[in-house]
């Protein structure tokens, strides 16, 4: 226990980030299952060592052949229980890891319930939770189901001694090797002496030690304080972002909204993303962030998978901002500062300025002005929401529609902001002028994710000059003296149009 506590303390605060809330789990829970369990094992270990050694010897002498049949019989239940108890230790170790992952998502959600119902996040914030109890129940089941064979393989180890003395009972006596009242006396030890010790004692040493063995192993993964946390690796120092393979699905019946998707985007790149509605720009975008987790593939963050860097850390470095904005009730500086307390007064007018935002300020009488939320119209508010994040140490920016309820030119003012700004930028666009802004352009559509530049794309993709096509002209905003206006597909050629 002194051990873990020093070393979970060192690691929370080696790197001036919040400790891992696992770590409660570990010291409250897995620390009194290792007192339980070696207590037990202690306990029942000296007693049924002596009875099992007692029933052997009795039983040897009274009827040797059947004393070679449980020698034979222990020997093979014992390769079996070795083979399947690989298993459960592997699967007791995956429960080990949601019981620690439930702890840190509960504490996660507790610490920020305030946020949570301001933000309007509490279905979503239940949903996660539920998806982590799911998978802990999921991961306890699966424990129970070989746990379930080992007991089957340890109950037959000790009733085929009994049944083969029953069998070879007949010609025992026939033969005069052994009396009615030995063939009694075998019995009573096989069922009353022997039966019981071997199979408690498989039980002791198979089941309580293994579970001991692997509880102690998985805390002291965590005692020492120079080792790394869970998946070795804390930060990294590039910002590239990268899909392997991923397969994403809400439920294990549905479409797949990605299948085995690509994708790599440099650092400091500047992305657009374009897409029908409801294709999965938004999962994409989540995806990217770290918030969902794919069922296949990997996710990574400098060539590193986000489920392997630390949690604070990365929710520090990649902003996913949504199409609904949070402001709230407090002055301008804490709304502009929230997830940058130390910003000085020439960042913040560093960002208004960039942003567009001098108005709003010039309107609430400066940085302490006081805002009222529900005063602010859409634009204002993500405008506000905009300068925050602009503030923020984040290195990869993911816009999803964030500009919405802004004007063309305004929020070309913006995303040009952030273009400049060190860092990625992935934009989920609702205007053909962000693609055209942007160094690249990802497509998504049922077939799949393309990459490639506005011209790339609207000659070889159907389905982006069918976007194209569709926008209103007017939205188009500023479109670079470069861009085409019109380009040729393989249907002929497309041009901006009004939907009718």
């Amino acid at each position: 226990m002194r051990s873990l506590v020093r070393g979970s303390l060192y690691n929370a605060v080696r790197d001036d980030l919040p400790g891992e809330l696992g770590t409660v789990a570990r010291i409250t829970s897995q620390t009194e299952k290792v007192r339980q369990l070696s207590s037990g094992l202690l306990i029942s270990t000296s007693s049924v060592a002596l009875t099992l050694v007692a029933a052997t010897i009795g039983m040897f002498s009274l009827v040797p052949v059947v004393s070679l049949i449980i020698l034979a019989t222990s020997a093979i239940s014992g390769l079996l229980i070795a083979c399947i108890s690989r298993v459960w230790k592997r699967r007791y170790e995956q429960a080990l890891r949601t019981e620690e992952r439930l702890s840190e998502r509960a504490g996660d959600v507790l610490g920020a319930l305030r946020d949570v119902i301001a933000n309007d996040g509490s279905k979503r914030a239940e949903s996660d939770l539920d998806d982590v109890l799911r998978t802990h129940a999921g991961a306890l089941t699966k424990v129970a189901s070989i746990g379930g064979i080992r007991v089957g393989v340890i109950g037959l180890t000790g009733r085929v001694p009994l049944v083969m003395l029953f069998i070879l009972a007949p010609w025992l006596l026939s033969s005069g090797q052994l009396s009615a009242g030995a063939l009694l006396g075998a019995a009573t030890y096989l069922m009353s002496g022997l039966e019981p010790a071997l199979r408690t004692l498989i039980n002791t040493v198979g089941n309580v030690g293994l579970e001991l063995v692997t509880v102690l192993n998985r805390l002291a993964r965590y005692s020492v304080a120079h080792e790394l946390l869970p998946g070795g690796t804390l930060s990294v120092d590039r910002y590239d972002l990268g899909l392997e393979r991923v397969t994403f699905r809400y439920g294990p019946h549905a479409h797949p909204v990605l299948r085995e998707a690509n994708l790599r985007i440099r650092e400091g790149e500047h992305i657009a993303v374009l897409g029908t509605s409801g294709i999965g720009k938004s999962t994409l975008a989540s995806l990217l962030a770290g918030l969902e987790s794919p069922q296949e593939g990997v996710v990574r963050l400098g060539g590193i998978e986000l489920d392997r860097l630390r949690a604070p850390w990365l929710r520090s470095v990649i902003a996913l901002v949504p199409q609904q904005a949070y402001v709230f009730a407090g002055t301008v500086r804490e709304n502009l500062t929230y997830l940058a307390p130390e910003a000085a007064d020439a960042k913040l007018d560093e960002a208004v300025l960039v942003i567009g935002l001098e108005e709003l300020v010039a309107e609430h009488g400066g940085y302490d002005g006081e805002i009222n939320p529900d005063a602010l119209t859409g634009g204002q508010q993500q405008l506000v929401t905009l300068a925050r994040v602009y503030l923020s140490p984040a290195r990869v920016i993911i816009l999803d529609e964030a500009t919405c309820h802004l004007d063309p030119a305004v929020e070309e003012r913006a995303e040009r902001a952030f273009a400049r700004r060190s860092g990625t930028l992935v934009v989920i666009a609702h205007r053909i002028s962000s693609a055209l802004r942007a160094d690249r352009v990802l497509l998504l559509d049922n077939t799949g994710l393309h990459a490639g530049t506005h011209g790339m794309l609207l000659r070889s993709s159907p389905t982006y000059a069918n976007l194209v096509g569709h926008w209103y002209p007017n939205d188009v905003g500023d479109i670079p003296r470069n861009a085409p206006a019109s380009g040729t597909s393989g249907a002929g050629t497309i041009r901006f149009s009004k939907l009718s």
